[in-house]
């Protein structure tokens, strides 16, 4: 059982470490390959729109054909894709690997997730194993700025790829032999228009929050694509309802844990990932950090991170996962309002450093607590699908955060001074604590002790 924890954990570190590594290195790919500055964005959008647009439909897949076989062959096809990335000497070569690692995340991730939730049976277990699960992939995300850096200035940006090559082919060996297939008894069809609907649905949505980032909330195209996906979204629910065999049941989504949960891991991950961004922004924009030295910094949100998963899983089975979701929303948004403190001198680490830390704990409460909240109350059969929703959410928060909290400062920002920049980054995370207090007030008011019904 704990070789079987083992292998699943070290595969979701690894794809969230595969969202932030490159961030650092993005200047450095452009100028070797030759990507124009325009096209330079399309390194990361290319992963995270896949990642996120396929999560829900790979995680259905995974229930109908086996959980199994869909993360062993997303590791493969991750394993290539990275050599590939690596190894790439032209633009095209580097973003056909990108999409194919943004798929292999939509199915590893959610079959892994399904993997660990059925393995387990629900109660203090189950929540152990998500509370190390929720802790390593939000310390995945913080570990690949850090590494990133490192790997970009000691070797290549090109080992910022070849990194997941000897990890995947490890899990591949021994994941055989200590994973045993799971899927239903009766194979039921694949919800094809209800799978079209979710997925041009969600790519519509991350690539039009992505555009905004770039262009502004002004930009019409931003704005038509993102209304796009809002009414495939909504075609989505309706051809739910009268489909035989949904991609996701209206009554599953019907459920206060599973609608809620999502909201919340949604704006979990929003929150948190774009505070890196923008404490990033703050470390080099205003206090004149390295890329390197930036990213360092956030090693003590990663220990933050790491406690919080230690943590919650104890806090859940003495208080329940609803106090856990108000509980670490709180603290995330009494940490984050401190960082409006923020000035132009080092002597703001001082203020930074711990708050960082305590927001990691906080967040890492919220995170746990969603991730039990999300998968709790459903038959194995539907693990999958609720692993997949869930997974969805985290993807989607990861995607969009950054390019929102962006648009946000930049909109902000009165002068291209050390001053003007500070403004737009404070404005940015006073919306940050807003969105977090919002996230307690939600778990507060609409979530309940689950019920069959919920």
């Amino acid at each position: 059982m704990r070789l079987t924890l083992v292998v699943l954990l070290v595969a979701q570190f690894m794809l969230a470490v595969d969202f932030s590594i490159l961030n650092v290195a993005l200047p450095v790919i452009g100028r070797g390959l030759g990507f124009s500055l325009g096209n330079l964005q399309w390194i990361a959008t290319a992963f995270a729109l896949c990642a996120a647009g396929f999560t829900l439909l790979f995680g259905r897949v995974a229930d109908l054909f086996g959980r199994r076989r869909l993360f062993l062959g997303g590791l493969a096809v991750l394993g290539l894709a990275s050599l590939a990335g690596g190894l790439a000497t032209g633009p095209e070569v580097l973003i056909v690997a990108r999409v194919l690692q943004g798929l292999a995340t939509a199915a590893v991730t959610p079959a892994g997730l399904s993997l660990l939730t059925t393995s387990f049976p629900e109660g203090p277990l189950r929540q152990k194993a998500l509370g190390l699960n929720g802790a390593l992939m939000s310390a995945g995300f913080t570990t690949g700025a850090v590494l990133g850096g490192v790997l970009t200035d000691l070797l290549s940006w090109r080992w910022s790829f070849f990194i997941n090559v000897p990890v995947a082919a490890a899990v591949l060996v021994i994941a055989p032999m200590v994973l045993s297939e799971s899927r239903p008894a009766e194979r039921p069809r694949l919800d094809v228009p209800g799978a079209l609907a979710v997925t041009l649905g969600l790519l519509a949505v991350v690539l039009g929050f992505t555009r905004a980032g770039e262009h502004g909330w002004g930009d019409a195209a931003a704005l038509g694509i993102l209304a796009a996906g809002v009414v495939l979204l909504v075609v989505f629910y309706f051809v739910e309802r009268r489909a035989v065999a949904p991609l996701v049941p209206v009554s599953v989504l019907g459920r206060r844990t599973v609608a809620f949960g999502n909201v919340a891991g949604v704006l979990a991950f929003v929150t948190e990932t774009s505070l890196v961004f923008l404490m990033t922004l703050y470390l080099q924009k205003v206090l004149g950090f390295s890329p390197l030295a930036a990213g360092l910094s956030f090693g003590v949100l990663g220990l933050g991170t790491v406690a919080g998963g230690v943590v919650a899983p104890r806090f859940i089975g003495r208080a329940g996962t609803r106090a856990a979701l108000v509980t670490g929303a709180l603290v995330q948004t009494v940490a984050t309002g401190a960082l409006l403190a923020l000035g132009t001198t080092h002597a703001s680490l001082g203020l930074l450093l711990p708050a960082t830390f305590v927001g990691g704990v906080g967040n890492m409460l919220l995170i746990v607590g969603f991730m039990v909240t999300a998968t709790s109350g459903l038959p194995d059969h539907e693990q999958g699908m609720a692993t997949g929703l869930a997974t969805m959410s985290q993807q989607i928060g990861i995607t969009m955060g950054t390019p929102v909290m962006s648009a946000i400062a930049t909109g902000a920002m009165t002068t291209a001074t050390v001053t003007g920049i500070l403004h737009g980054i404070r404005t940015a995370v006073a919306v940050n604590t807003a969105l977090v207090l919002a996230t307690a007030l939600i778990a507060a008011l609409f979530l309940r002790t689950p019920t069959p019904q919920d």
